[in-house]
């Protein structure tokens, strides 16, 4: 170590002899002498911290190496061979900091990282500023379900096509996904109607919401385009008529469980939620919700707390995926064991739990 007695007396010694106490010692020493010069430092200055770190930091405990990191993660000049030596740290809350800020990492060392290493380092990148198609690739690739949903979200990242033919599929099982995907600026047209195709009638109309007037005319020619004919996609629904109807049946003691069969079968959406919220007592809006999300559970819950048949059950799943698809004979049967495992009290809870909750 050439520079180190330029910056402390007997660093070689230290490091020869192994004294792990006095390396971490002379270590944090020597990065807050850094840290505290940094703005003054010329390139040469920085090499020379970085060269005498880069063998003493590994020394420190855990807390003042994150404490390191997140403090270079802010640098535009920080030391680079140290920043990649804290980037590629198994833990997060090392590496996490400088993976998700620091302008001194470079692409292929992102790259690199993002094909070695666990969700945690992936869902730090999936953070940055700005993403590359060549590292969303591998993102979307590798990352966990969490991750890609912050990727997708990162109005920064770039996607190739193949990313976004990973994404659209990806979103065919997750709603949160789908509105994501579906409010970026870059999606193209035919994305667009790739991304609608695979999607379930209650994210079309939350996305219908969420994007501009442009988007939403696009959104429209669509499903148009899918169906053959012009559909209605308009997101925020009237429940008032269906709320009068349903009103009108309870006082008459005539809703029961055929009439929610009933409305189920015709895909009469507002009326069955409607129904389903006065039946189990669980707010509109959060039933609305519910049936919006990326997953079936919440009407098999509903369902089996208020005792349902399984034929109720399994028309209140065909509704919330819409007429225009038909779920696979795998996914109901998958759908109707879950239901018959499922236990009533366990279930009530739930219920119990959703009827204090305004929206999800």
């Amino acid at each position: 170590m050439a520079v180190a007695p330029s910056l402390i007396p007997g660093l070689d010694e230290m490091v020869r002899n192994g004294d792990s106490k006095r390396l971490a010692d002379a270590g944090r020493r020597i990065a807050e002498l850094f840290l505290s010069g940094v703005a003054n430092y010329r390139s040469d200055h920085i090499d020379l911290f970085d060269g005498v770190l880069i063998d003493l930091v590994p020394h420190a405990e855990l807390a003042a190496r994150a404490d390191l990191a997140e403090r270079l993660s802010l640098l535009a000049n920080a030391p680079r061979g140290l920043v990649g030596q804290l980037a590629r740290e198994d833990d997060v809350a090392i590496a996490g900091p400088l993976l998700r800020r620091s302008p001194v990492i470079d692409e292929k060392a992102l790259i690199e990282i993002a094909n070695a290493k666990g969700q945690g380092h992936l869902l730090a990148m999936s953070e940055r500023r700005t993403l590359s198609s060549d590292l969303t690739d591998i993102i979307v690739r590798r990352g966990d379900r969490e991750v890609v949903r912050r990727a997708a979200g990162n109005a920064g990242a770039l996607f190739s096509q193949a990313g976004y033919s990973a994404l659209i599929k990806r979103a065919s099982r997750d709603g949160v996904l789908t509105l994501a995907v579906g409010q970026r600026q870059d999606l193209s047209v035919a994305q667009l109607k790739d991304l609608l195709a695979g999607s379930i009638d209650p994210v079309r109309r939350r996305l219908y919401d969420l994007v501009k007037p442009v988007r939403q005319s696009a959104i429209r020619q669509a499903m148009k385009d899918i169906s053959g004919v012009a559909e209605r996609v308009e997101g925020r629904r009237d429940f008032t008529p269906a709320q009068r109807t349903v009103s009108a049946l309870h006082g008459a003691g005539h809703l029961n469980e055929n009439v929610l069969l009933g409305f189920a079968k015709s895909y009469k959406y507002e009326e069955s939620v409607a129904a389903l919220a006065a039946m189990s007592g669980v707010k509109l809006a959060t039933l609305d919700q519910l049936f919006a999300g990326d997953r079936y559970d919440p009407i098999l819950i509903v369902g089996k707390a208020i005792g349902f048949e399984w034929a109720t059950v399994r028309a209140l799943i065909l509704l919330r995926l819409g007429s225009h698809r038909i779920p696979s004979p795998a996914d109901i049967e998958a759908a109707r064991a879950n239901f018959t495992r499922l236990m009533p009290s366990s279930a009530e809870r739930v219920v119990g739990f959703w009827k204090t909750r305004q929206t999800f």
